[in-house]
């Protein structure tokens, strides 16, 4: 039962630190724009990195 005294007030502590956690990411706007961050990743930046294709030009034929 002594136990109890530290468990209870350790679960209390986390379960509310996971509540201000939520609350912050709501404030901050994490969750406005989820359609563009899923269309955003189908988008090129620009040019293809040109180390890649350095890499495998120097590599024989074979």
């Amino acid at each position: 039962m002594n136990v109890l005294v530290f468990l209870i007030p350790v679960s209390l502590a986390l379960g509310a630190l996971g509540l201000v956690a939520c609350i912050w990411t709501l404030r901050a706007k994490q969750y406005e724009d989820l359609e563009g961050a899923a269309a955003r990743i189908l988008l090129e930046d620009g040019e293809p990195d040109q180390s890649a294709d350095a890499i495998t030009s120097d590599s024989p034929a074979s």
